[in-house]
């Protein structure tokens, strides 16, 4: 079963051909700076997804192992993109907002925990990363 989603002004669409499991939270401060909060994501393999209207997103090279990708229409954060070699290369992160039903899908993790401010926890709990842990886990070896 698939899930699909979009910007807010639906110039950009995807499909994602393998139904996501689970969604997560990253904390850190490009993440919070770039959704204007906790970025919430769903994973989903480049082999299968589908991306319409790239032509309206604007590429932005976040870190030496990722890009963001913004709507130039209306400014929605669509995806974070792995781009590091490495198992995770590919890897999409899409805003669990802009997808068109999350269903009752589960929020399992968190990143960089050790960044995330006082103020705010979820009820549930999850796997939770430190940003030691997450960069030995994506950053590319130097």
């Amino acid at each position: 079963m698939s899930k699909s989603g979009s910007c807010l002004c639906g110039a950009v669409t995807y499909t994602l051909n393998e139904t996501p499991k689970e969604f997560g939270a990253c904390h850190c401060d490009m993440c919070r700076k770039w959704s204007g909060g906790i970025f919430l994501g769903v994973q989903a393999s480049s082999d299968k997804t589908t991306v319409h209207g790239a032509e309206n997103l604007t590429i932005y090279t976040s870190s030496p192992w990722a890009e963001r990708a913004f709507c130039r229409t209306c400014g929605s954060s669509v995806y974070y993109r792995v781009t590091a070699p490495g198992p995770h290369e590919g890897e999409y992160h899409f805003g669990a907002g802009t997808v068109d039903d999350l269903g009752d899908l589960p929020l399992t993790g968190e990143l960089f925990i050790d960044n995330k401010p006082g103020g705010y926890s979820f009820v549930e709990k999850t796997h939770q990363m430190t940003t030691e842990e997450v960069m030995a886990l994506f950053a590319p070896p130097e």
